[in-house]
């Protein structure tokens, strides 16, 4: 068993990762998100010019619209320790998307039709600042709507 706690230890932190960089996401908070990547890590989005560094990430998600709203549904995570350095995971995610300037009712605002599920393929690495993803590359698989 020796040497089991710290690989659970940097699974967990890479769990959180993942987790942290969805909820930044979603609340619009681009710089948040930025903080969670290496200095030079590396955003390969969908269908988009791959961000590099923490500034490129932070203007690319601060030119959100104001009123587009999403939820990031993560799960599946697992989480492969590589190293005491280095670690990778593939999370599965379900992105549902809505606009604020629909009306807010009792069971919140109408979700848009299309539903797109993707996937998450992190590598991250320990850096001075903790753990951080060095690059993702998210993609979508399926889609409804």
């Amino acid at each position: 068993m020796t040497g089991a706690v710290p690989y659970l230890d940097i699974e967990q932190a890479c769990r959180e990762l993942v987790l942290r960089a969805a909820r930044c996401a979603d609340a619009g908070d681009a710089a948040g998100l930025a903080q969670l990547f290496a200095p030079d890590g590396i955003l390969v989005r969908p269908h988009a010019e791959p961000l590099q560094g923490r500034a490129s990430i932070e203007a690319a998600y601060a030119q959100r619209p104001a009123g587009r709203l999403t939820r990031h549904l993560v799960t599946n995570t697992l989480v492969e320790t590589e190293s005491p350095a280095s670690a990778r995971a593939l999370s599965y995610v379900l992105l549902w998307t809505g606009s604020s300037a629909d009306l807010d009712t009792p069971h919140g605002r109408p979700a848009h039709a299309r539903q797109l599920v993707g996937e998450f393929d992190d590598r991250f690495a320990l850096c001075a600042e903790g753990w951080r993803i060095q690059r993702r590359d998210a993609r979508f698989v399926l889609h409804s709507g």
